[in-house]
């Protein structure tokens, strides 16, 4: 029996946590790693923060020291959205939390980890039709406005919860790039963004039953089960016969489709990941 490596980032709860039982179940071939959660003796335990790039570059040390095997798939799906903060929060490193957790710390563990990966596995990361909002009568047009400005906002930004929309749109140029760039290098890994929907989880922090259920009257097509995104994440996860192309966008669904116009400007994807890379610098050696 040839064991599988998953690691699940974000799986202490919600969609990550649904998702790893369910691939569990599928088949005892599957090792899953869940950082700082223990589900039963076919999950390891290993600690990372996904505010300190210092713990995510401990968390790959502690990885090739235990276990250093190559891995299967790689899920980067925790995020934070703090609709509800009223004051910016900066982390250990100086960045943006919102910044760091969604997008930064992920991509300082993909770039640790892709040499360990198996040539021809996935790596996903959670995306949303969020990344191109609905624009009201009279609301400014949403576009890029630079990695700066989202890695270091000023007062009234750091509080705006259009950031969220933001952290949508910066993953999907994550995965968009990372796919551009494996290609390029003639790599057989596969990458690719899910998109898993609203729903009613932590993440949407300072939200009663009431927001949800404008959600659904006003915007059904945005509102996810959390039992069926967690089905068709785990059916990407574990079949080998469904991601036959890099680079895609899945909605709900085991078939690809489109994302906004903005999210392919590769000008755009090639400065957040030229960007991040600088930020990341003193932890890839």
């Amino acid at each position: 029996m040839t064991e599988k490596i998953v690691i699940i980032i974000g799986a202490t709860s919600g969609l990550g946590f649904e998702t790893a039982k369910k691939v569990a179940k599928n088949s005892q071939d599957f090792h899953l790693i869940i950082p700082c959660h223990n589900l039963k003796k076919s999950i390891d335990i290993l600690q990372m923060n996904l505010n300190s790039l210092k713990t995510v570059k401990q968390f790959v040390e502690e990885y090739k020291k235990k276990i250093n095997k190559p891995i299967y798939t790689l899920i980067c799906n925790a995020g934070i959205n703090r609709f509800s903060s009223k004051e910016k929060e900066i982390t250990p490193n100086g960045f943006d939390i919102i910044f760091s957790s969604n997008h930064l710390d992920h991509f300082l563990l993909t770039k640790l980890l892709l040499p360990l990966m198996d040539k021809n596995e996935k790596i996903l990361s959670m995306s949303s039709d969020i990344h191109n909002p609905i624009i009201r009568e009279g609301e400014k047009e949403f576009e890029w406005i630079g990695t700066d400005a989202l890695a270091h906002p000023n007062n009234t930004f750091a509080v705006d919860s259009s950031r969220y929309a933001y952290f949508k749109l910066y993953n999907l140029y994550f995965i968009y790039e990372l796919a551009r760039k494996l290609k390029n290098e003639k790599s057989e890994i596969k990458v690719y963004a899910f998109n898993p929907d609203l729903m009613k989880t932590h993440l949407i922090e300072g939200q009663n039953n009431d927001f949800y259920e404008y959600v659904i009257i006003n915007w059904p097509e945005r509102y996810g089960d959390l039992n069926d995104s967690s089905s068709t994440l785990a059916e990407l996860t574990y079949s080998d016969n469904i991601i036959l192309n890099s680079g895609h966008f899945y909605d709900r669904s085991i078939r690809p489709c489109f994302t906004s116009p903005l999210s392919y400007k590769k000008e755009n994807s090639k400065e957040l990941w030229d960007k991040s890379k600088e930020y990341v610098k003193a932890f890839l050696n």
